[in-house]
C-alpha cells in the first residue's frame, strides 16, 4: 500500500477495494480465515504492528491486544462504514482469543466476553450482549480478573450513561490530582472491574429491551446481583461506583439514552465464531466507496481530449444490488447522457472474480456461458461504462414499471455503443453480449 501510494494515489484506493472484495468473496461461503482477518485489519489500520504479528504463533493475549488496537480506533472515530468494519473485525479477534487453548490464562476469557458484549450492544444486538455478560458472571475464573480491567478508552460510543460516567471519572481525577493532592495519582480512573461492568452492561441491555416498562423481574434480579457483587468487593474503581449509581436510580431503568441502534437485531451466532454476513456487506460497501474515489482521481488526471470517465458506475452497481432501483436509475441515466455521443475513450468495469459479486445475476450468467463456450475469452471479461450504464438503466425501468427514457432513444444509444465496441478489441465479447441482452430487454420494456 505504501509503494502504490508513492506511484499513484488512486492505486492505493483501488488496491484496498480489491482486497476488501477478495475477502468478501472468500468469506461469503466459508468462515473468515485467520490470515484474511490479519490482512483486513492491516488494510484498515495501515499499521506495521499486525504485520509483525502474522508470523507469530496465535495466542489469546495477542488476539486480545489486536482487538484492543482496533477498538481504540473505533472509539475515537465517528460512525462510518470503515468504523463498522473495524467493529466486526474486533469481534472476530475476540472470538479468536476465546478459541485459543490458553484463553483462561490471565482471565482473557472474561475480558474477551465483556468486550464482545460491548460491541454487540453498540451494534444493537442486545440479547447476544446479554449472553456474553452471562458467560462472564458464571465463569469459574472471574475471581482472577482483578489484574485485568475494562478500559474506558476502548469503549465505543454506546449511550449517554456510560459517556457521563467516564466524563465524571476524569473530572474526579482532575480535582483529586490538581486541586487536592498533586503528588497522589489515581489509578484506573477510567476503568471498570470486569465482572461488575458485565452486570452493568446486562442491566443496560435489559433496560433497552424492556424500555416500555419501568422495571421487569429479570432487570430487578440483575440489579440485585450487581448490588451483591459490588458490596462484596474489597476494592472498587471510581467508574464502578458511578456506573452502579446510574443504574440504581429508578428513573434511569426505563431510559434508553442516546444509542447508535434502537432495535434488537440479534441473529444466531455460531459458538465461538463470528457471523460474517454483516462484514461481507460492509466490505462491499466500503470497496465501492474506494472505487468511487479511484474513479474521481482517474477522471481528474485523464486528458479530457482523449477520455471521458464517469465516476458513479460502481455506486450504480451497488444501488442495483441493494434494490435501490430509483437511485440506480438516476445514476445510470446521468452516466448514459454523459457518455453517449462522446467519441473519446471511457473506462471499464472488469469482471474478475472479486468484482463478479457486484454484478447483476444476468450478466454473471452471460460470463459463465461465455467461458463455457470459449475459455480463452477470460482475457476479455469486462464492460465499458456506457454498456453497463445502458444495461442498468433499462433494468431499473423494468423493475420500476415505468419508462423514463423512451425505448426508441435507448435503441439509438445501443447502436452507438455497438459502433464503439466494434473498434475496441479489449472486452469485446462480453460487451457485445451485454448490448444484445439490453436490446432484448428494451423490447420487453416497450410492452410495459
Amino acid at each position: 500500500m505504501t509503494e502504490l501510494a508513492k506511484l499513484d494515489r488512486s492505486l492505493s484506493h483501488y488496491f484496498i477495494a480489491v482486497a476488501f472484495l477478495h475477502v468478501a468473496h472468500k468469506t461469503a461461503t466459508t468462515p473468515l480465515e485467520d490470515e484474511l482477518l490479519d490482512v483486513l485489519a492491516t488494510t484498515c489500520l495501515q499499521s506495521n504492528d499486525l504485520r509483525r504479528c502474522r508470523n507469530a504463533q496465535h495466542s489469546s493475549v495477542l488476539s486480545l491486544s489486536q482487538a484492543a488496537m482496533l477498538m481504540k480506533i473505533v472509539a475515537i472515530n465517528s460512525r462510518s462504514t470503515v468504523q463498522l468494519i473495524e467493529i466486526e473485525l474486533s469481534k472476530a479477534y475476540l472470538y479468536r482469543a476465546l478459541r485459543c487453548k490458553d484463553s483462561d490464562i490471565d482471565s482473557v476469557y472474561c475480558l474477551a466476553n465483556v468486550y464482545l458484549a460491548v460491541l454487540y450492544f453498540t451494534t444493537g444486538q442486545y440479547q447476544t450482549a446479554i449472553e456474553h455478560c452471562t458467560l462472564v458472571s458464571r465463569s469459574p475464573v472471574h475471581s482472577q480478573c482483578s489484574s485485568h480491567v475494562v478500559q474506558g478508552e476502548l469503549l465505543p460510543q454506546m449511550d449517554n450513561e456510560i459517556d457521563n460516567v467516564l466524563g465524571l471519572a476524569v473530572f474526579y481525577q482532575y480535582v483529586r490530582t490538581m486541586a487536592l493532592s498533586p503528588q497522589q495519582q489515581t489509578q484506573h480512573v477510567s476503568s471498570f472491574t470486569t465482572e461488575l461492568f458485565a452486570h452493568y452492561l446486562c442491566i443496560r441491555c435489559l433496560s433497552v429491551k424492556h424500555c416500555h416498562r419501568l422495571i421487569t423481574a429479570p432487570l430487578l434480579d440483575e440489579i440485585r446481583r450487581c448490588q451483591k457483587h459490588i458490596f462484596g468487593l474489597s476494592e472498587v474503581f471510581i467508574a464502578d461506583v458511578l456506573a452502579f449509581k446510574s443504574i440504581s436510580s429508578a428513573k434511569h431503568l426505563g431510559h434508553v439514552g442516546k444509542l447508535m441502534f434502537v432495535t434488537d437485531e440479534t441473529k444466531p451466532v455460531p459458538s465461538g465464531q463470528l457471523d460474517t454476513s454483516e462484514l461481507v456487506e460492509l466490505l462491499k460497501r466500503s470497496a465501492v466507496e474506494h472505487l468511487t474515489t479511484f474513479r474521481q482521481l482517474e477522471a481528474e488526471k485523464s486528458d479530457p481530449i482523449i477520455a471521458e470517465i464517469v465516476t458513479t458506475d460502481f455506486e450504480a452497481l451497488l444501488a442495483y444490488k441493494c434494490g435501490e432501483y430509483q437511485r440506480c436509475l438516476q445514476l445510470s441515466t446521468y452516466n448514459v447522457h454523459m457518455l453517449v455521443g462522446c467519441t473519446r475513450m471511457s473506462s471499464y468495469v472488469f469482471a474478475y472474480p472479486a468484482f463478479i459479486q457486484l454484478l447483476d445475476d444476468s450478466i454473471v450468467s452471460l460470463i459463465g456461458l461465455m467461458l463455457i463456450v470459449d475459455p480463452s475469452s477470460r482475457e476479455r471479461v469486462g464492460l465499458s461504462q456506457l454498456s453497463l450504464s445502458l444495461y442498468l438503466m433499462t433494468q431499473c425501468q423494468m423493475k420500476l414499471h415505468h419508462s423514463v427514457t423512451s425505448p426508441a432513444d435507448i435503441v439509438n444509444y445501443i447502436k452507438f455503443a455497438r459502433s464503439r465496441a466494434a473498434f475496441v478489441e479489449q472486452c469485446n465479447t462480453l460487451e457485445v453480449l451485454t448490448l444484445k441482452l439490453t436490446a432484448q430487454n428494451v423490447r420487453r420494456l416497450a410492452y410495459l
